[in-house]
Parts: structure tokens; C-alpha cells; sequence
């Protein structure tokens, strides 16, 4: 999948380090528990690979036309937990700090959310994170998606009473 900026991609080995550096970054993972380890940023790309393998769609890994630089990943996933929500298709993005403010994620996102509507006719997307995630919450609202705070949950991922455990919920239904 392509952007006028952006290749949208199967992971390769080479992601490998890349990723693990951005996943180890406090900017990134600020509205995350923890910082990944290598392995566990290679284990989570293991995860996405049999994700795509799984679903025919998912998280594909992203670069800059320009550069081939690797910058994060943006695409589709199947939360894989139960929520009020679940089962649903989640868009998410984890870009590389650095390349933050140039609406990178808001382009990706906009290409996988026409995939996920035209070609897999997905019913509709949803999105999360925390409340004080405001750029991430701000990429949802570029792409049209809506909250209601009846929707807010605790993610069961994260534990109760962790300062990050309260989630907002986005959702786009396909315009079909």
C-alpha cells in the first residue's frame, strides 16, 4: 500500500532493529506500561506476522518512499482480549518519535482505513488508548472516528488501578 509519502509494507528482518530502537524510546512508549527488550519487540513482530497470517490483514511495518527509512508500523489488528467491543478490527500506529508533527500517521491511517473499508469490507474500526494520549487521540479524530464516554474501559491488558488502565474508545463505521 502506498501514500504520497509512505510504504505501507510486509516486515522483513532488517525492521528488526529498527523497531526495537522505537520501542525502547520514552516518547513512544510513554501510554505504554513499559519499554519492550529486543525480544520482545522481535516477539511482537513474530506476533504480528502470524497475525497477518491469521486474518489476511494487520500491522504492516512503514517507511518513507523517499529514504526507505523504517519508521513504526500503521494498520489493522484484532484486539485479543475481551472488551464490551470485542470481537472488532482496531487501526493503530507506532511511529518513530523523530518523525512525530508531519501527519504521517494521519496519511497511513487514511490509506489503511479506505483497505480496511473497499477492499475488506469491514463493518467498521475502532481505536484506543489512553486519555492522555492527545496525539494519538487527535490521529482518531483526523480520520473521523468518534468517542462516547459510555465506551471508556479498562484495558485488561493493564493493571487495574496502573495510572494507564483507563482507555478511550474510538469508532468509524464504514460509510457503505
Amino acid at each position: 500500500m502506498q501514500t504520497a509519502r509512505l510504504l505501507l509494507r510486509p516486515w522483513r528482518p532488517g525492521d528488526r532493529s529498527p523497531f526495537a530502537r522505537i520501542n525502547t524510546d520514552s516518547r513512544v512508549m510513554e501510554f505504554y506500561p513499559a519499554p519492550l527488550t529486543t525480544s520482545e519487540s522481535d516477539a511482537s513482530i513474530l506476533r504480528i506476522q502470524a497475525h497477518f497470517a491469521k486474518h489476511g490483514f494487520g500491522l504492516w511495518a512503514a517507511e518513507l518512499r523517499a529514504t526507505g527509512q523504517f519508521l513504526g508500523y500503521i494498520g489493522l489488528s484484532v484486539p485479543p482480549f475481551q472488551a464490551h467491543f470485542t470481537p472488532s478490527v482496531e487501526i493503530g500506529w507506532r511511529l518513530d518519535a523523530d518523525h512525530w508533527g508531519h501527519g504521517l500517521a494521519t496519511e497511513g491511517a487514511l490509506a489503511v482505513l479506505d483497505h480496511a473499508f473497499n477492499t475488506l469490507a469491514l463493518p467498521e474500526l475502532v481505536s484506543f488508548t489512553t486519555p492522555q494520549n492527545l496525539r494519538s487521540i487527535r490521529v482518531m479524530q483526523k480520520l473521523g472516528m468518534t468517542s462516547n464516554p459510555k465506551d471508556d474501559f479498562d484495558h485488561p491488558s493493564v493493571p487495574q488501578g496502573h495510572p494507564l488502565s483507563r482507555h478511550v474508545l474510538y469508532r468509524l463505521a464504514s460509510p457503505r
